[in-house]
């Protein structure tokens, strides 16, 4: 196992011996569920903890929920998803977690990892579109879609006042010029500590052009 399982430490996420040992639990049924349904690229598997936990939770660093309803995205195998949830298990207990996942094998592994890790997680398994609106304080989604429309499930799913994160990739500033097109919003870029030449962009005040 990667020392970053022993070390995932962010600004204010100083994690627990029973936080840590949630995530090695996700990342055995990760490993257990992966071959079949192909949750995450074979590769990164050695490398869960930098590639997807702590991608993940620096998203949680930067947000510093406390409450509400935390809605995420296309959740996949759970990222940024299921390793919100268990953060917030320990740093935010009233917040409440919706992840959106239309792949039937992979909602009923989200649903199989938030039982077994005792997590507060509602799944919904329908398309973006097709979900209720959400009202959602807080929305995520990684490696999803373009900023542009991710722009557009904002419209959908993040309640006026909300705040969305997605994290982007090189391409980053590339895709938030196109999107300016179309959207009128605000838009704040942190560093991502997982790859210097990406960021996740905290976005709030979105409207159409």
């Amino acid at each position: 196992m990667s020392e970053m399982a022993h070390d995932l430490r962010l600004p204010g996420l100083d994690v627990s011996r029973e936080t840590i040992a949630r995530l090695e639990q996700y990342e055995a049924l990760l490993k257990k569920w992966n071959p079949a349904i192909n949750l995450v690229s074979a590769p990164t598997l050695a490398q869960v903890w930098d590639r997807h936990f702590l991608d993940s939770a620096q998203i949680f660093a930067i947000a510093r929920p406390k409450s509400g309803l935390w809605a995420d995205l296309g959740s996949g195998g759970g990222f940024p998803g299921l390793v919100l949830a268990v953060l917030a298990k320990e740093f935010a207990p009233d917040l409440k977690l919706t992840l959106v996942e239309s792949d039937h094998r992979k909602s009923a592994f989200l649903m199989t990892v938030a039982r077994e890790l005792g997590l507060s997680v509602q799944v919904i398994a329908k398309r973006i579109e097709a979900a209720p609106a959400l009202a959602a304080e807080y929305l995520s989604a990684r490696a999803l879609a373009s900023l542009e429309a991710l722009l557009g499930f904002c419209e959908l799913h993040l309640a006026p006042g909300g705040t969305a994160y997605f994290p982007k990739g090189a391409q980053w500033k590339e895709e938030l010029s196109a999107a300016q097109k179309i959207w009128s919003f605000d838009c704040k870029a942190h560093p991502s500590v997982t790859d210097s030449e990406a960021a996740i962009l905290e976005i709030t005040g979105v409207r159409r052009v």
